[in-house]
């Protein structure tokens, strides 16, 4: 052992901590559950032997030590380890002494009796420690020294108990790894997927192609000479650690490769002098990696039958469920049980007999670790950081339609190493595919493409676009603009039930008094921590002046003699003012109550505590107090601008690995231009189709990769009526495209050709007339079509892709188009199957008709051009989308449309406030729909119908006067209208007011209101001539 060796000191007495606090746990339970009740436990190691797979001994010097120390002798207690080992090994372990738990080491010499008396003052301890001792019953190790030790132990094994602690070692310390255990594991599982998937695959679709023959042991040997090149490992697409050194990389397992109808799914399978076969190949491999173990096998099927890749399918679920189920807390048994269960669930029951009697078992330093064998017996409860391999299997199943006499039999397997969180597993090796596209391979009738399934016709009255809707034309002078009473009755009466129907189902989603405060989601209350040590503040905390220290982001300010740190978050801003020949610096703090508004969301854990709201600091130094405002205001800014891009991206994912078509060349589209744009800049590229995802790549070698488990909807929009022809496709969970998240990305060709316009062109120069612009219209219109053709078979291409995934090509209906503003600018608005949707121009809209809830008409009223739609959706925490300025025009075609697709809508005159009212639902969902839900909106709508009756009617009321007055004028013949009437109506109505007055004065009078009231009754006879 050189001098390079040198010991973690801080990661060995961590790990012995960890290991003596999980002992004396164990006995304060007063079960000794794990330990059995043991005083001491020995950890014996003898001579070094090259060996692929460790024992318990040497995997517990790794990971004390990160070394192995041979013929040495631990003695554990709960309170203090001792060493037996030889004078150079003790030098190296002297750097251990000094921790919490001593240390006691013996240097064995040359001298025999020196060597036993150490040996007797280790069994002094054990037999103090108590009347167990633990040992490690399925270690053997061999040399002198370990004759020597049991020679010793012997003697003294009648007065002291042995009980086997290997168990207790592995749940204890070694099989919950910490963050550097999980990165050597994570580097060497890495390491084995890429050797897999970037070597073997090549060499086995070479082989195969080719049709070489080469035997599974030549194919395993040069797997295996593929550690002597470090380069490989630099260029892997799944990136290793910086420091990843190819010199401690060792294989565990294999590599092993079987074809032929032989299989053996064991570990210690071994490759045989059989040549490679063309059918079902089993190829695995483990590597060590900074003595950190991992797995990886994978079943590829060349030209299967459909039995075959049914069954593969099977396993392949039964694998992914078992890893989705391994969490913390699960038992052991557990995860074998779910393959069971989900076996017998299937459609081939009888393939129980076939799977193998355990899917896995722990790994890290040791290659297996048996006390977490995945069987249906073992107990034991998956615990966070615990690394298992998870393998599955069919073993020799016959095969219905074999294509030789090696295809009678075949096995399948596959192996994953993944580690155990609290929620869900984290797959290792998943740079490696497992799915039906990344192991099928077909080398016959290549050239035979799998034809697409029909689809069955859905019913026009359940789908998304009623055939009625398709109208003829857009123009209103060829159509009739005369609202069709009939169709108008039906939707009435389908919007009910529609009214109906939602109103039963949100009392039934909504059962309980469920919603968040106010309407608005309860901010949590976040604690900022500046420094964890004291060793962590600035230096410069010695002079008691105010520090920003921007690292931290945290402002240290001088409180009664000692330095108190205050983080940016508390602070709400800083101003210095001048008063004579000092200046004054005024830190104002968070505190509640202070916000006004929207501002107001600062969460604070206890608000009925006391606050300090603000600090006012003195100083002759003003220019010093200038720079420290500016510095916490502009530290502040740059807290708060890092919360908001937080925010913005707290939605985006981080897809998985796109898997290249390996086999094949990948089916692509080239100059093709993205929308977005990488980096801003408008650069043609191509877009390709792989095993699970599309790849664009520009001519600089930017890439976007979309993968099919991330797609929602997928979108072609011909160019029609349109520039350009679209292939769209709107994501799940928002992707990072270059610097921006984006939840749409798109792929699109200018319909257009330059070198056709005739702007100035030379052909312009020597044709005219009509016969050349009606040459280039065909040319134009033919390109339109092929180009059309071109996208939309690019598109089905996707689709057969990912017929795995549940979603098709959805093409827009342009007649059943309007015009709208659902963002700033006014677009052309189309429906589809599924969406409602604006491809053409940026910000794309993709509304999916599913996620509807009810549909708002605003603005419908005699006189207006316009009206408004509001679209609330069914998760009431999103909210409404809106699609304003839409033509009245299209407000039966609207109608019509939303009727068709079982909408429920309503209409009304007013735009209504919807952030009050999603308030108001939100706060509690169940009482909104007790009161009615949303019939408001149709009660509103019936009101103001009412309420223009009413107007209508009080706009042509006639007083009583006005009544009696009109029955007497009808009573009168061809008298309507006269100046007798109007004199004599003006007569008796100065009889009345007068009464007692001369008959002069009478007529002076009399002749005025003929005047006056002559024009006056003409006005009222014309106004009851139009009541009539």
């Amino acid at each position: 052992m050189g001098d390079e060796v040198k010991i973690d000191s801080q990661t060995f007495h961590h790990r012995l901590s960890t290991l003596t606090s999980a002992w004396k746990a164990d006995k304060r339970s007063n079960n000794d559950a794990l330990f059995g009740g043991v005083g001491s436990f020995i950890v014996l190691m003898g001579k070094n032997e090259e060996t692929a797979n460790y024992q318990k001994s040497n995997a517990m010097h790794y990971w004390l030590l990160g070394y192995e120390f041979p013929a040495t002798l631990m003695v554990f207690t709960p309170d203090a380890l001792w060493f037996v080992t030889t004078a150079k090994k003790a030098k190296h372990l002297e750097g251990l002494k000094g921790g919490k738990i001593p240390i006691e080491i013996l240097s064995r010499t040359k001298d025999a009796e020196q060597n036993a008396k150490h040996f007797e003052s280790c069994l002094d301890l054990i037999k103090k420690s108590g009347k167990k001792v633990g040992v490690l019953a399925k270690d053997a190790p061999s040399g002198p020294f370990i004759e020597e030790w049991k020679k010793a132990f012997g003697d003294a094994a009648k007065d002291v108990e042995e009980v086997d602690v290997t168990p207790a070692l592995s749940i204890a310390a070694l099989a919950a790894k910490d963050e550097a255990e999980l990165r050597n594991m994570r580097d060497s599982a890495r390491a084995s997927a890429g050797i897999m998937t970037e070597f073997f695959v090549e060499e086995m679709s070479e082989v195969l192609d080719e049709e070489k023959k080469v035997t599974h042991k030549q194919l395993s040997d040069k797997i295996d000479r593929k550690l002597d090149e470090p380069k490989f490992f630099q260029n892997l697409k799944s990136k290793l650690s910086a420091d990843f050194d190819t010199q401690q990389l060792d294989f565990i397992y294999g590599p092993v490769v079987q074809s032929g109808g032989t299989y053996d799914l064991k570990i210690s399978a071994q490759p045989d002098e059989n040549n490679l076969h063309a059918g079902t190949i089993i190829a695995g491999l483990g590597l060590r990696y900074k003595s950190y173990c991992s797995m990886v096998t994978r079943t590829y099927l060349v030209d299967p039958n459909d039995a075959t890749e049914s069954n593969y399918k099977l396993l392949l679920s039964i694998h992914e469920a078992i890893i989705k189920e391994a969490r913390e807390g699960i038992a052991v048994k557990d995860l074998y049980n779910k393959a069971i269960s989900l076996i017998k669930s299937s459609k081939r029951p009888e393939l129980e007999k076939h799977f193998v009697k355990s899917v896995g078992a722990g790994i890290g330093l040791e290659t297996r670790d048996a006390v977490l064998a995945i069987n249906a017996k073992n107990n034991r409860v998956l615990k966070d950081g615990m690394t298992l391999y998870i393998s599955t299997g069919f073993a020799d199943i016959e095969n219905p339609k074999p294509q030789d006499k090696k295809s009678k039999t075949y096995s399948l397997a596959i192996t994953d190493t993944i580690r155990i969180r609290r929620e869900d597993s984290v797959v290792f090796t998943n740079g490696a595919a497992a799915d039906t596209g990344s192991v099928c391979f077909f080398f016959k009738d290549e050239e035979e493409e799998p034809q697409p399934k029909k689809q069955t016709k859905k019913d026009p009255k359940v789908g998304a676009v009623a055939a009625s809707n398709i109208t003829k034309t857009k123009l209103r002078t060829e159509r009739t603009t005369q609202i069709d009473e009939g169709a108008e009755a039906r939707r009435r009466d389908h919007q009910k039930e529609l009214a109906q129907k939602k109103q039963q189902e949100g009392l039934s989603t909504y059962s309980e008094a469920v919603g968040d405060e106010n309407g608005v989601t309860q901010k949590k209350f976040k604690k900022f921590e500046s420094y964890k040590r004291d060793n962590q503040f600035p230096s410069k905390v010695k002079e008691l002046s105010i520090i920003v220290d921007e690292k931290a982001s945290t402002i240290v300010l001088p409180i009664y003699g000692r330095p108190v740190p205050f983080h940016i978050q508390t602070v709400k801003n800083a101003s210095k003012t001048d008063e004579g020949e000092w200046a004054y610096l005024r830190i104002n703090l968070l505190s509640p109550g202070q916000g006004v508004g929207r501002k107001d969301d600062q969460p604070f854990e206890d608000p009925t505590a006391q606050f300090v709201r603000s600090f006012t600091f003195r100083s002759r130094e003003s220019d010093r107090f200038e720079a420290i405002a500016d510095q916490i205001t502009n530290l502040r800014k740059a807290a708060v601008r890092r919360e908001q891009e937080k925010k913005e991206l707290e939605d985006v994912v981080e897809q998985d690995k796109l898997v290249e078509v390996r086999n094949r060349k990948p089916n692509r589209l080239d100059s093709i231009f993205v929308r977005p744009a990488l980096d801003g800049k408008r650069v043609s590229g191509e877009v390709e189709i792989h095993q699970n995802g599309l790849r664009y790549i520009d001519h600089r070698g930017s890439k976007i990769d979309v993968l099919f488990s991330n797609v929602k909807h997928l979108f072609f929009q011909p160019c029609t009526h349109e520039l350009i022809v679209i292939i769209h496709v709107h994501l799940k969970n928002p992707i990072m495209v270059g610097k921006k998240k984006a939840k749409d990305v798109q792929f699109y060709r200018e319909a257009t050709d330059m070198q056709f316009d005739e702007t100035g062109n030379r052909k312009r120069k020597h044709r005219y007339g009509d016969e050349e612009e009606f040459e280039q219209e065909q040319e134009e219109r033919r390109r339109r079509i092929q180009l059309d053709k071109h996208f939309k078979r690019f598109a089905e291409d996707i689709q057969l892709a990912a017929r795995d995934e549940g979603w098709g090509v959805d093409i827009p209906f342009r007649e059943l188009g309007f015009n709208g503003v659902p963002n700033r600018s006014n677009v052309f608005m189309q429906p589809t199957a599924d969406c409602l949707v604006q491809l053409t121009e940026p910000p794309f809209t993709v509304l999916t008709l599913d996620e509807i809830e009810v549909a708002h008409l605003e603005r419908v009223q005699f006189g207006l051009k316009n009206f408004d739609m509001v679209f609330v959706l069914k998760d009431f925490q999103r909210p409404p989308c809106h699609i304003n300025t839409i033509p009245v025009e299209s407000l039966e075609p609207v109608k019509e449309w939303l009727d068709s697709i079982n909408i429920a809508y309503s209409e009304g005159p007013l735009n209504l406030n919807w952030s009050t009212i999603m308030k108001t639902i939100t706060s509690d969902p169940h009482q909104f729909f007790v009161d009615g839900g949303w019939s408001f909106l149709a009660a509103e709508s019936d009101d103001e119908d009412n309420a223009d009756e009413e107007d209508e009617e009080s706009a042509f009321e006639m007083s009583d006067e006005e009544l009696a007055a009109a029955g007497d004028e009808s009573s009168e013949d061809d008298s309507d209208f006269d100046d007798d009437a109007s004199a004599d109506e003006g007569s008796e109505v100065s009889d009345e007011e007068s009464g007692g007055e001369d008959w002069d004065e009478l007529e002076r009078k009399a002749k005025k209101k003929d005047r006056e009231g002559g024009l006056e009754d003409e006005e009222k006879d014309k106004g009851r001539k139009k009541k009539r």
